[in-house]
Formats: structure tokens, C-alpha cells, sequence
């Protein structure tokens, strides 16, 4: 068994540490190798009208076959907990592609957008209908981050809440 005096563990930590940090800092993402899909923005309240338009894009996307949006504000190592599931981006993608999951209608309720640095929390809610008449909400947060003047989500997670049948007349 190999002693190590108490100066030698923390040197050994320390270097863990640092090589972990200057990896993480200097190793390129997929989303910061490839060329962005959105706009170049250069001021927050840019960046905060973007993510707030494409929020709504999104949720209005969600009835049609259009995938444009998805694969616009998506990045490529895109994690969502959606209904239980956990899905990467070439799962919304090809859901996005399909016929809608039966919405017949999808409209943003509010956004509310917070800057941490480099990393927005967006928040907000979606009112659906389905076919059948079946309704409901999203409650959702987005995580978005900006890698290489690209703002892109990282991270979703959605929680569905039912809503009364419309009484039909």
C-alpha cells in the first residue's frame, strides 16, 4: 500500500483539479465546432428577445411537421425530460418532423428570462389542445447557453399539467 504525506494528497488534488478545469475550458464542444444555426447576437437585450422569440417559435412549431425551430435552438448534446422520458436532439428532431403527436393547437403563455453569465434559465408555460378536446399546459425551463456567440439550449425539462375538457355546446 502507497503512504502519501498529507502535502503530496493535496498537491495530487489540487493538479486533479486544475487539469479538470483547464480541460473543461479548453476542450471544444460539438455546438462551439460547428457553425451556428442562429443569429450572432452582441447585446443581452438581443439575446433575451431572441430566446424569448424562439420560445414562442417553438411552442408554435409543436402542431406542425416544421422542425426548423427545434433544430435551430437546439444543441447538439440537448438533453429534455419530457413526460417521463429523457430525449437528445435527433429525438425532437424526428418528432418534430412527425405529425404534430396529435396537437391541433400550442401557444407560449409568458416567458420569463433570467442571465447568469454565459447561461440563461428561461421559464415559462404553453397552452395546448389536443384532438379529442383533451387540454392541458407545459410548465417548462430551458436551459440555454452561450458557447462561441451561439445561443443554443442544453437543457429542457417539461411538466405536464392537465386542464378541464372545453364543454362543447
Amino acid at each position: 500500500m502507497t503512504r502519501f504525506t498529507p502535502g503530496a494528497v493535496h498537491r495530487l488534488i489540487g493538479a486533479h483539479v486544475l487539469l479538470a478545469a483547464t480541460a473543461g475550458l479548453t476542450a471544444p464542444t460539438t455546438a462551439a465546432a460547428s457553425t451556428c444555426p442562429g443569429p450572432v447576437l452582441s447585446s443581452q437585450a438581443e439575446v433575451e428577445s431572441y430566446i424569448r422569440k424562439s420560445s414562442e417559435e417553438w411552442a408554435a412549431s409543436v402542431p406542425t411537421t416544421d422542425a426548423s425551430v427545434v433544430k435551430r435552438i437546439l444543441a447538439e448534446d440537448f438533453v429534455w425530460v419530457l413526460d417521463g422520458r429523457v430525449i437528445d436532439k435527433k429525438i425532437a428532431v424526428a418528432e418534430a418532423e412527425q405529425s404534430g403527436g396529435g396537437f391541433l393547437t400550442n401557444t407560449a403563455d409568458y416567458v420569463h428570462i433570467r442571465f447568469f453569465g454565459s447561461t440563461v434559465v428561461a421559464q415559462g408555460s404553453e397552452t395546448w389542445t389536443k384532438t379529442g378536446g383533451r387540454r392541458g399546459k407545459f410548465i417548462w425551463t430551458d436551459t440555454w447557453v452561450e458557447r462561441d456567440k451561439c445561443w443554443q439550449i442544453v437543457n429542457s425539462q417539461d411538466t405536464v399539467v392537465p386542464l378541464p375538457a372545453l364543454a362543447s355546446h
